[in-house]
């Protein structure tokens, strides 16, 4: 009885001891957050004035300065809310996939919770943003607390805690190393942009860690209370899911031959080059008189002649598909849903090599080519581009392609036609659109089919994608077994 009366304590005793410099490390950033607040609040003139002249001091340093500003603005955007809620919900989702559900409704809380304190916060102070001489870029609503610094606090800090356990034990300590300083660069861009001061982005990072401390607290609780160990943050807040949430287990080779797989790549990527070259010149100098140069000819001219304000806003619709952001948004879900299913990583070379070698065959090939856009109205103007092959389609076309490839082999339910489809309409649609807007030729669109049909069946001979479903490799969960991942959700709510 008193052995089993022990064993009870200790887990209490570790959890204690190991809380306790947690909780006042909490409580103080609380402190501390809620004098500022006041001070902020009510205008303390020594604070009001180190805040004014900081924001004029960095207002100096970096206006006017091109590279500097893209730079900052980049990584000013990694805190943003469209990248930090693209990282979460795709974390939620491999979570529940990997049935991790009590860690996807962490993050889920932890992550409402910070975009829900932001606003009513700025709201309440009503702080005004800095006014600068030279306006750099310009932001919303109100300046305290800076949202920047405390989403990406709670959001990454969140995800640290969630994913420590998949790390091995010599690269934790880097890990956090670089979400500090990530967290800490993108709270130094918004002072050096201009659209905070430095107590707003000191009350973003405080406010942060109060929340993430306290969401932590709480599911280090909860294991406890199950009688389940707490072991030391350090660890993660579920170190026996390190398995589990692990993107893939660990390979000799990505690649069964990786020398011969890369130089098979760099001579069939030369290969690709020198026929969209032969017929790229072909079409855009050496056609006169042929079938092309009818087509090039009188489509352009069809389609301009027929255009009318609701055809040119779905055309602008549908042009949008084939640009760079949608193309990066749609890979950017797909290839860490794919991860967390078949748990390999070569589908996601498959991908990305894709997507990378249509990009430089494309650019290669329009700097050389340089063609002439067609002699009708340009809808969208002048492009950095030439006109020869159309990177629009190029792009839809292999990403789209490379999905269906990748999804058809892996499932036997109805909709994996739906990605074939996908693989049709996009393309179909992305080519009318930009032939109805004046920006390619036909002759184009037949280059584009040339660059992504030569291109993805390289990738396909050499990459060979779907390899580990012909050795026996099953995903995470069956396609019949979705609906379980709802319930489980529901489950781990009610626990939590």
């Amino acid at each position: 009885m008193t052995a089993v009366k022990e064993t009870t304590r200790r887990p209490l005793g570790q959890f204690a001891g190991r809380s306790v410099a947690g909780l006042f490390a909490v409580a103080g950033a609380g402190v501390v957050f809620g004098v500022l607040l006041m001070l902020v609040r009510f205008k303390w003139a020594p604070l009001y004035h180190a805040d004014h002249e900081a924001a004029e001091w960095f207002n100096s340093l970096v206006a006017g300065k091109g590279p500097v500003v893209t730079v900052l603005k980049a990584i000013s955007d990694l805190g943003g809310r469209p990248v930090l809620i693209w990282l979460v919900t795709i974390a939620v989702i491999g979570l529940l996939i990997r049935r991790q559900s009590r860690l996807a409704v962490y993050l889920i809380i932890t992550g409402v919770g910070g975009l829900i304190l932001d606003p009513s916060l700025k709201a309440l102070v009503g702080r005004l943003r800095p006014v600068v001489d030279v306006p750099i870029t310009h932001a919303p609503g109100h300046s305290f607390p800076s949202g920047h610094a405390l989403g990406s606090f709670v959001a990454y800090g969140a995800l640290l805690l969630v994913f420590l356990p998949a790390m091995r034990a010599r690269w934790r300590k880097p890990a956090i190393a670089v979400v500090a300083v990530l967290v800490f660069l993108i709270g130094l861009t918004r002072i050096a942009l201009g659209v905070h001061f430095v107590s707003d982005v000191l009350a973003g990072w405080l406010l942060g860690a109060v929340w993430l401390g306290i969401t932590a607290y709480a599911f280090r609780l909860w294991r406890r209370e199950r009688g389940r160990p707490v072991p030391p943050i350090s660890e993660g807040l579920e170190p026996e899911a390190g398995e589990e949430i692990k993107p893939a287990p660990a390979e000799e080779h990505l690649l069964e031959h990786p020398r011969s797989s890369v130089a098979e790549l760099v001579v069939g990527w030369v290969i690709v080059f020198g026929a969209l070259y032969g017929f790229g010149m072909f079409v855009s100098y050496h056609a006169k008189g042929t079938f092309f140069a009818t087509l090039d000819t009188e489509v352009p001219q069809w389609f301009a002649a027929r255009r009318t304000d609701t055809l040119t806003e779905l055309s602008w619709w549908w042009s949008k598909f084939g640009d760079t952001h949608a193309i990066l948004l749609v890979s950017l879900v797909f290839c860490p849903i794919v991860l967390a299913i078949w748990r390999r990583w070569r589908p996601v070379l498959f991908v990305v090599l894709a997507m990378f070698g249509e990009l430089s065959l494309f650019l290669a090939s329009a700097r050389v080519v340089e063609r002439p856009r067609p002699p009708v109205e340009n809808l969208d103007g002048q492009m950095p581009t030439s006109s020869f092959p159309s990177g629009h389609i190029a792009a839809t076309i292999c990403l789209w392609s490379a999905m269906a490839i990748i999804v058809f082999a892996r499932t036997d339910r109805w909709w994996r036609w739906l990605f074939v489809a996908m693989a049709v309409i996009m393309p179909i649609g992305v080519a009318t659109s930009r032939m109805y807007r004046g920006m390619h030729h036909p002759t184009d669109f037949m280059g584009a089919i040339l660059l992504s049909a030569l291109w993805i069946s390289l990738l396909y001979w050499v990459v060979r994608p779907n390899a580990d479903v012909t050795e026996g490799n099953r995903p995470a969960i069956e396609s019949e077994q979705v609906h379980e991942l709802d319930d489980e959700l529901a489950k781990a709510g009610r626990e939590d």
